[in-house]
Parts: structure tokens; sequence; C-alpha cells
């Protein structure tokens, strides 16, 4: 039997319309996504051996707490855990040092230059002692040029700490009376200059002094003397500063 033209068309037209309306009803195939998990990425390895110097005077001895609860103590024990590798430290501060009496005692220590790390903590006293600036503004560069020499002359691994703030302690308030903002400002110079060496010398410069202004809202941020930093507050030091050392440790 022979189709006509007609039929023919028809019928295309017929078979046409059937797989669109196949095509319209048919569910749609969905498909979720896997779950990719982040890898976590471990702490690049530093050197098994660590050689730590801190510099310093009473907030690097830790005068007040514990022995083990100074910040550099505290350094050494997340270290420690951090990357299970031998930290040695070794500690040239004493309280009441200003940038004049650090400088003596590394002349006549003669510590060797053999420091992987080397903190410097200081000035202070030369604020408390009502020292002409301009005496920070010599000593201090030249203790930062010391730390280098010292950290196997390599800057990378020097790290500039802040002065803290005693004007927000109970002892810095009953000192100062009416006059804890003359005693920020002035610190606030002395950090100011330091950071700003710091930045132009590509030195690592952390700033904890926010952290001591929480002394008089927080007391537990304040050592059983009323003046230095608590264990605590030595602890926030140390996370604060975390980030610098690693990478000066692994570079």
């Amino acid at each position: 039997m022979k189709l006509d033209f007609k039929q023919i068309v028809i019928v295309i037209l017929s078979g046409f319309l059937l797989s669109c309306s196949s095509d319209e009803t048919a569910t749609p195939i969905t498909t979720t996504p896997p779950v990719v998990i982040p890898p976590v990425t471990p702490n690049p390895p530093i050197a098994s051996s660590i050689n730590y110097l801190a510099l310093g005077d009473s907030y690097t001895i830790g005068q007040s707490v514990c022995t083990t609860c100074k910040f550099p103590e505290q350094l050494k024990a997340s270290l420690n855990t951090m990357y299970s590798s031998t930290i040695s430290l070794k500690i040239i501060a004493t309280t009441g040092w200003t940038t004049s009496n650090l400088l003596s005692a590394i002349e006549s220590q003669k510590p060797e230059s053999n420091y992987d790390l080397v903190t410097l903590l200081i000035g202070v006293n030369n604020q408390y002692q009502h020292r002409n600036f301009s005496v920070y503004e010599k000593e201090f560069p030249e203790l930062v040029n010391k730390a280098i020499m010292l950290a196997k002359g390599d800057r990378k691994n020097v790290v500039v700490i802040s002065i803290p703030d005693y004007a927000y302690t109970p002892y810095g308030k009953a000192l100062s009376g009416d006059q804890s903002a003359t005693i920020s400002a002035e610190i606030d110079k002395y950090n100011g200059f330091a950071e700003n060496y710091c930045n132009n010398n590509q030195v690592a410069f952390v700033s904890i002094t926010d952290i001591t202004r929480l002394g008089l809202s927080n007391p537990n941020l304040v050592a059983s003397d009323g003046l230095h930093p608590s264990e605590a507050a030595y602890k926030m030091f140390v996370d604060r500063m975390m980030p610098k050392i690693k990478t000066a440790l692994q570079n």
C-alpha cells in the first residue's frame, strides 16, 4: 500500500509532536556535587634545635609571675608543642633596665651570634625615668642592629615587641593620678618610633600595648604586684606574636 504525500506529512508531524511531548515530561536528572574537604595544612617544619635570645627588661623576665609564666618561657613551650623542636632559651634582661643598660649588658656578656630567634622589648624605663626621648631615638636602632647581628645577621629572625602601658594598672593609676593620659601618650610616642623604624628596616614588629590597656577593666591581666602583666596577659602576648615567630623560624 502506498502512502500519498498528505499521509506522509501527517505521519512525520505526529512523530515530531510525540517526541516533543516526551522531552517536556521527562524528569530532569540532578546530581549532588561531592563534598570537598580541604586538606589540613600542617605547620611548615622548622629546625629540630632552636636557639632563642630574649632581650629586654622586667617585662621580659616576668616580674612577679612564676618562672614559666613569663612570655619567653611560654613562647618556648608553645614552639616545643607545635613543632616538637628543642628550644634553648637565653634571657638578657633585668627589672629597671633602660636602652642604655641593655646595650651595656650585651657588650659585657658578649653573647654568641648564633641565635635563630631574637625578641626585643625595651623602652618603658626610658619613659618611666624621664630620660630624654633622644636617647631612645639613638639607642633603639643600635639595639635592633645588635639583635640582627646576634640573630646570625638575619633581620628576619628578629621580632620587636611594643612597650606595655602601665597607666592601665592599679599601680600606674595610683602613681600617675590625672597623668594617665600623659603616660599613655608618651608610650605611644616610643612605640610609634619603634614601629616606624622596624617597618622601614624590614624588621617584624608586634604590638601588644592594647592588651595591657585592658588591665583596669580585666584585673586578671595584671600580676600580683599591681603593675606587671600576669601569666594570662603574657599568654595573649605569645598568641599575638606567634604568626611573626613562625615566619621567622620557617625562613
